[in-house]
């Protein structure tokens, strides 16, 4: 049952194939958002979350993008508008890691983790933007890390895209505020989605589990639930933020 007043509401989420991205575009469309659910290869896979939607008696679309290049990425946003008309809420979640020590860092490493991660929220940002201006009104939530806010051994290419994007998020905001439009950030922590935790050797996981007070890893629920509190009408007045969703790791 909806109950974020998001009905009628149309949303683009990136990256939303698997993990937390898909896990967004679900908790969306239940709230009542139709939902353009972008993938770059993993077709399949996003039609599956499409039809899990539909199946709910939500609604989605599949929409393909490489969001990193410019015109992938203007034109998902004309796709979306093509679809529904409108765009309400932007979501930039893709992202990718190539995780090395610096020394061993190619630049090839470097320019494609900030292309996804960060010059992808760029580029999305920059084409859907126009859409909001003209409604005066629309959420930008952009999904950063706490490996942006302390860093991490091994990912100082994926650190550096994103801290950019948080002060992309804060600089953006700024420049919107007046037309009714928020822009903010999340800061998920080691979060239990498939990714970086599975990868985690038994020592690892039990390292990280010690660095966290409440002692157990998040969920891509816990990171949906934040989507939605910032798309809700209840965080009108939030704009410019971080919330980070780690569990009281970095505080």
């Amino acid at each position: 049952m909806a109950a974020a007043g998001l009905e009628g509401q149309v949303a683009l989420v990136t990256g939303a194939s698997r993990g937390i991205g898909a896990v967004i575009a679900r908790r969306l469309a239940q709230e009542g958002a139709s939902v353009a659910v972008n993938y770059q290869s993993s077709e399949e896979a996003a039609r599956q979350v499409v039809q899990s939607i539909t199946d709910g008696g939500g609604e989605a679309a599949v929409m393909a993008g490489d969001v990193s290049q410019e015109d992938s990425a203007n034109t998902l946003v004309k796709q979306v508008l093509e679809q529904w008309g409108r765009i309400d809420i932007l979501v930039n979640n893709a992202g990718i890691t190539r995780d090395r020590l610096l020394l061993r860092m190619t630049p090839e490493d470097w320019d494609r983790v900030l292309e996804v991660n960060l010059r992808g929220a760029f580029l999305c940002t920059k084409y859907v933007m126009p859409h909001l201006i003209r409604r005066r009104q629309g959420r930008v939530v952009n999904i950063s890390s706490v490996v942006g806010l302390g860093g991490n051994p091994g990912q100082a290419n994926y650190a550096a895209s994103k801290a950019g994007l948080i002060g992309f998020t804060k600089a953006v905001a700024r420049e919107v505020a007046s037309r009714n439009i928020t822009v903010n950030a999340l800061a998920p922590g080691f979060i239990d989605s498939g990714g970086m935790v599975d990868q985690m050797t038994e020592e690892a996981r039990n390292l990280a589990l010690s660095r966290i007070p409440m002692a157990r890893f998040g969920s891509a629920d816990d990171v949906a639930e934040g989507v939605v509190f910032l798309c809700s009408p209840g965080a009108a007045y939030i704009t410019g933020q971080v919330l980070t969703i780690d569990g009281g790791m970095v505080g």
